[in-house]
């Protein structure tokens, strides 16, 4: 198979229904949820790789005495999730309004997760070739690497905390915070993924390219096996969202620095990195249409990040299990995942979200909606190389040499969501042009934003 493809049986469970206040109604009429509401998500998946990934996934919410519903007081979400060859999902994420006094929110996470086959084609979106053939493992098909040759493996073991805080009773924030992240690459273990296989399966023993990019000097030594990432996170929000995990109408802007000193013992790959993001909502029909936009631009001020940590996507509140580079699920829906890798890089997400179904079961907030969207994203400013790239063999196979152009998709969404912040998400986008790709199914949680 070439793409992981997810196959859930989708639930949603209240194991801890709301008893003080289950009778009173908000303003549209929604029963007003109070103390701790659950919803779970088995996880079923299968890849001719990787093997059957199985799992749960929870989120919890607490709505305290209901006073503030549909927002909550904290939020806990868990996964935990396996492949039968070895790559796995290990994620604990906290989010709390309420535990630390002066209205100061704590949002941490801590996870660990091993990927048998990251996404790697290069960088500066259309100025590294995409070839699908190398890739595609079927008669005749002369030109064949391996079904391998864009990808590499990655073990990540991560912590981030952050604070924010309103700034007196304004829609305005302050926030600060830290993260951990410590990386080991390695390229594709083939031994292990050719277990098991009969000869004509197994995939052959060659160089990704991944490992070219290492050969050529493009991933330099001290960065090719990873390596530990100590950053420091300022920021200023605006943010006057009318419910948070589910906007109807709205801004939420920010500015975010990033700041990986080499004195917090990154090395020789000290940088600080600067994100810009206008999201706005507009209701076009009331509790029916709602229209979302999203901008966002994010380039290195200073200094030179390592190639693993470019695709590192900056927010001041994100609850994905992965933040990687522009394409995939949290991007740009349909194209490759990580295609679009570069030292400055924009990207823009717009989306109708018409909520065609409202009702109540078993005393919970229920609605389905469907959400179609564009997406497009670009390199502003490319990473540059040490080595002259007119060198490389081959050069014309792996280069343009050009700018990169607009990376666009489109496609549709399905919600299912219940009590407001417990969202199912399965989107399916399409990539315009085939250096992107053809298309991506991606069954998550949560809106896009």
């Amino acid at each position: 198979m070439k793409k992981l493809v997810y196959l859930m049986l989708l639930t949603a469970v209240v194991l801890l229904p709301a008893v003080t206040r289950a009778q009173e109604k908000t303003a549209e009429g929604e029963n007003i949820k109070t103390g701790w509401n659950f919803g779970g998500l088995p996880v079923v998946a299968y890849d001719s790789d990787i093997g059957f990934k199985y799992g749960a996934l929870i989120n919890a919410f607490n709505y305290g005495d209901g006073s503030r519903y549909p927002d909550y007081s904290y939020a806990i979400k868990a996964e935990w999730s396996r492949t039968t060859k070895g790559s796995g999902i290990n994620q604990l994420f906290f989010d709390a309004k309420d535990l630390l006094p002066n209205n100061i929110r704590l949002t941490a996470d801590f996870s660990y997760l091993t990927e048998q086959a990251l996404d790697f084609y290069g960088f500066n979106g259309y100025a590294s070739v995409f070839n699908p053939r190398w890739e595609e493992d079927a008669d005749n098909n002369e030109a064949y690497i391996s079904r391998m040759f864009y990808r590499h493996e990655r073990k990540l073991l991560r912590f981030t905390a952050d604070f924010s805080q309103p700034i007196q009773s304004t829609h305005w924030k302050w926030l600060a915070g830290m993260g951990i992240y410590k990386h080991t690459l390695q390229p594709v273990n083939i031994e292990r993924l050719n277990e098991g296989k009969d000869s004509a399966d197994r995939l052959p023993d060659v160089a990704g390219l991944y490992e070219k990019y290492v050969t050529w000097g493009l991933i330099g030594e001290e960065e090719k096996e990873g390596g530990l990432t100590n950053f420091i996170k300022l920021g200023i929000i605006y943010d006057s969202r009318d419910i948070e995990a589910n906007a109807n109408q709205g801004i939420w802007s920010e500015a975010v620095l990033v700041t990986a000193p080499s004195i917090l013992g990154n090395g020789n790959f000290g940088y600080t990195r600067l994100a810009l993001s206008h999201r706005q909502y507009f209701t076009l029909i009331p509790q029916r249409l709602t229209f979302a936009g999203r901008i966002t631009y994010q380039g290195t001020l200073f200094g030179k990040p390592p190639f693993f940590m470019q695709p590192y996507m900056i927010s001041s509140f994100s609850s994905a299990t992965t933040s990687d580079g522009l394409g995939g699920a949290k991007t740009l829906r349909g194209v490759l995942r990580n295609r679009v890798v570069g030292d400055h890089i924009a990207y823009a997400n717009l989306e109708f979200r018409w909520k065609f179904l409202r009702t109540t079961l078993g005393k919970q907030n229920i609605y389905l909606a469907l959400a179609p969207f564009i997406d497009a994203g670009t390199v502003l400013k490319p990473i540059e190389f040490d080595t002259n790239l007119s060198t490389i063999p081959e050069r014309e196979n792996y280069f343009t040499l050009e700018d990169d152009g607009i990376h666009l998709s489109y496609g549709a969404g399905f919600y299912f969501v219940m009590n407001q912040n417990f969202v199912v998400a399965i989107n399916y986008g399409m990539a315009a042009d085939e250096q992107d790709g053809n298309s991506g199914l991606y069954i998550n949680i949560g809106f896009l934003f």
